[in-house]
């Protein structure tokens, strides 16, 4: 059985690989919220998307995407 690759990763430690690997800017272009455009930061974005589904879940999608394409 293959293991979930979100598993054992926290949100901040995700956020932080994203914006490592595509920075602010293309961030944004990837997933089109406002927390990504405004006030970018990791603290900001972890509080959007702790509160906001879609949103952690659209992060979630793109953070295996990139996994994927990075091995």
């Amino acid at each position: 059985m293959e293991q979930d690759p979100l598993h054992g990763k926290t949100l901040k430690a995700i956020v932080q690989e994203l914006v490592e690997y595509f920075g602010w800017e293309d961030l944004l272009m990837h997933i089109n919220i406002i927390c990504f455009g405004e006030d970018s930061t990791v603290n900001s974005s972890l509080k959007f998307l702790r509160e906001t589904d879609w949103a952690r879940v659209k992060v979630g999608k793109l953070y295996i995407t990139y996994l994927v394409n990075k091995y």
